[in-house]
């Protein structure tokens, strides 16, 4: 692409084309910066020349287009071309772990000796990957050793990104962290930032890179006591929905606080600062009670699926369980990490079969679970013949479903809401048994397999 000058008269060069670089690139392009992303994988790359993101994000196709179309942004796999004239380095892989929530950062440091080989002096280095606490440190030594010379600096801008609301979260968060240990670092990064109307934070880069894990942690926290508290609701007989609206009037908690009865967290990302933590405490010698509580909850609050339909059949072999979402939220395609994996591995091996429906679903990754499962091309194939039907993931278009017909599809009309989004009152007037997460209903109903 040729040189052009923009608003800002400044170029980024952006690390990393996966969701969170997807995001980074055309919103910055979109504010007028002149970008370029970069990435070793080919097809990702092809891809997104096409404006199509690796995962599904409302809005953001359209926005890859727009700048792409405006030669204020392309893609590239190298990364020397990519970083030659940038005065700000992007890092943004998405960071992910293994099924046991394992990461490995090697991506990171690998690239970090490529940086050093071509970046250009006046440069900044911004890490907004979901990294530990030390690792824009560790960076700014491996560069440094490379390349003594370079007049650089690294800085820390954890994301603060969702999958379904990527873009307003970019261009318009509550606030931005940035971590700097120079002042002129930071001067350069808030200039960045300038588009942005909100509050811009600076700190040093551990301080950044901690205060993410600690976020991240405490959402956490707050969804795994609501879960628990719910359990403990269903026993006693009451609704923990209206519970979590008593604490919401609370000032002290507030109206936004993630205190929704349901599945645990999933996709990921708070696993992954929760087992950072957890990592450090390790390190430091410095017990973590209250993180591993947390993560234990979490753990067990995804076979409370398999326990309530134990409840109400005794054993779940040979039934047919049909599945309602797949992805980990509504407004993404990715299913890794979903809760909705763990609900069908628990279900496959106590034996039943099970059908599953996403509205959403990259079909490459279902693909790769095409032995769990039958996926349906619409969610009434799901309902036919199934024992119970089991509500995952909060697609909007749930609610509309003909439940009348889907009672007549069903072989026993059991719903298990597990994230309390249908209306109860609604569907036992149509003859349907619902079951929700924290609601005080008894299971035992009387129906056979």
């Amino acid at each position: 692409m040729r040189k052009r000058d923009t608003v800002h008269g400044l170029r980024v060069c952006v690390i990393g084309t996966g969701h969170l670089g997807s995001i980074v690139s055309a919103c910055l392009s979109d504010v007028g910066f002149v970008v370029l992303g970069v990435d070793k994988d080919s097809k990702q790359i092809e891809k997104l020349e096409k404006g199509i993101p690796s995962v599904y994000e409302p809005g953001l196709h359209e926005l890859l287009l727009r700048n792409i179309d405006s030669q204020r942004l392309s893609f590239t796999t190298e990364l020397s071309s990519a970083l030659k004239g940038a005065n700000y380095v992007f890092i943004t892989y998405d960071i992910r772990g293994n099924s046991n929530d394992e990461i490995r950062f090697s991506d990171i440091f690998e690239v970090s000796r490529e940086i050093a080989k071509y970046i250009e002096n006046g440069s900044v280095v911004i890490v907004s990957s979901q990294v530990p606490v030390g690792t824009c440190e560790k960076i700014k030594s491996i560069i440094k050793g490379i390349n003594p010379s370079l007049d650089f600096d690294v800085a820390s801008v954890p994301e603060n990104l969702r999958l379904g609301q990527g873009i307003e979260c970019f261009l318009h968060p509550t606030g931005i962290v940035i971590g700097a240990e120079n002042p002129s670092t930071l001067k350069a990064v808030e200039r960045l930032f300038s588009f942005v109307n909100a509050p811009k934070i600076g700190v040093d880069t551990k301080t950044a890179e901690m205060a993410k894990h600690v976020l991240n942690a405490f959402l956490a926290t707050s969804i795994s006591f609501i879960n628990e508290v719910s359990n403990l609701c269903d026993k006693v007989g009451v609704d923990a929905l209206k519970i979590a609206s008593i604490l919401h009037l609370d000032e002290r908690i507030g109206e936004k606080a993630p205190l929704r009865p349901g599945l645990g967290f999933s996709g990921g990302t708070l696993s992954r600062d929760l087992n950072i933590l957890k990592g450090l405490g390790r390190e430091h010698d410095c017990p973590t009670h209250l993180i591993d509580a947390v993560i234990r909850v979490n753990e067990e609050q995804s076979k409370l699926i398999l326990k309530k339909l134990r409840t109400i059949y005794g054993s779940v072999r040979d039934l047919t369980i049909g599945i309602l979402g797949l992805t980990y939220k509504p407004g993404t395609s990715t299913i890794q990490h979903s809760v909705a994996l763990e609900i069908i591995k628990d279900l496959k091996m106590g034996g039943a079969v099970v059908k599953a429906y996403d509205p959403r679903a990259f079909l490459e990754e279902v693909k790769l679970h095409r032995q769990d499962f039958n996926f349906c091309p619409d969610p009434y194939m799901v309902a036919e013949g199934s024992h119970a039907l089991i509500l995952v993931t909060t697609w909007p278009q749930f609610r509309d479903l003909d439940f009348t017909l889907i009672k007549w599809l069903m072989r026993n009309p059991v719903i298990i809401d597990a994230q309390n989004m249908l209306d109860a009152e609604e569907l036992e007037r149509k003859g349907l048994f619902h079951f929700g997460v924290g609601r005080g209903r008894s299971l035992k109903i009387g129906l056979q397999s």
